[in-house]
């Protein structure tokens, strides 16, 4: 079975994250299935818009620790991240975020890639790399164009988990949505009545800043978290995470 189905209704198409075991995190089958998906709905004709959305009540979990691990490093994930994100800014039709869960690390990265996010009141967000030893540098990338400066600041340096209308607050997302399935299916109903030609030449318009970002930055980021995933430090924070304790840095608790 595919960890993202494909389907396309009335020149839509959905992907859908569907990977449990491991909260969607970013497998290497799961970013080759989405890019695969993602391709595929560029090719097609019909199609409009694409809309990445989730199964269960995780969007994404971020990085897939254990793969990483398995893979003898962090050099094949962090690249496969940062394809996919580009492959997310420029392509030539409009990608549309639907959450209704929870985001973390990674995940929001592909949320500020997307041209749209859409999120229900039950959603959660948190840059949790700083907590971990790491840096959100990849994510920088769709993320720190989209948010407002005092937001990134306060969560990217405290990893705090934040609601969906302080990530509406910031720039994160697009709305926190009362209906969030009604929110979604107006604009991809305004979506159907474009032409594909004004969609194709009126995303890059909106996407340029992002794209000179990679163009100019994406090699060095891609490499300093690279090179955080190798530390000391950060071995010590993944496996602090994976065994449930607090990492060696952590203040002792007040009785």
């Amino acid at each position: 079975m595919p960890v993202v189905p494909y389907a396309v209704d009335r020149a839509i198409a959905t992907l859908t994250l569907d990977s449990p075991a491991n909260r969607n995190a970013l497998s290497a089958r799961l970013v080759g299935e989405l890019s695969e998906g993602l391709q595929r709905a560029a090719a097609d004709p019909d199609v409009r818009a694409a809309v990445i959305t989730h199964a269960g009540r995780t969007f994404c979990a971020g990085a897939d620790l254990k793969e990483q691990a398995a893979e003898g490093g962090p050099e094949q994930g962090t690249k496969r991240m940062l394809a996919l994100l580009r492959a997310i800014v420029e392509l030539p039709k409009p990608v549309l975020a639907r959450v209704d869960g929870h985001v973390r690390a990674g995940g929001l990265g592909i949320l500020g890639a997307c041209d749209l996010a859409f999120a229900s009141a039950d959603a959660t967000f948190a840059f949790t790399e700083v907590r971990l030893g790491l840096a959100p540098a990849i994510i920088s990338l769709t993320t720190l164009g989209r948010m407002d400066e005092r937001a990134a600041s306060r969560y990217y340096l405290t990893g705090e988990t934040f609601d969906a209308a302080a990530a509406a607050r910031s720039g994160l997302i697009t709305e926190a949505a009362d209906d969030l399935d009604a929110s979604l299916a107006a604009v991809c109903e305004a979506l159907r009545a474009c032409s594909p030609q004004g969609l194709a030449e009126t995303k890059p318009l909106t996407t340029a800043a992002t794209v000179a970002r990679f163009a100019a930055d994406a090699a060095g980021l891609q490499a300093l978290s690279q090179r955080l995933f190798e530390s000391d430090e950060a071995r010590e924070g993944i496996l602090a995470f994976l065994q449930k304790r607090p990492p060696s840095w952590a203040p002792p608790t007040t009785s």
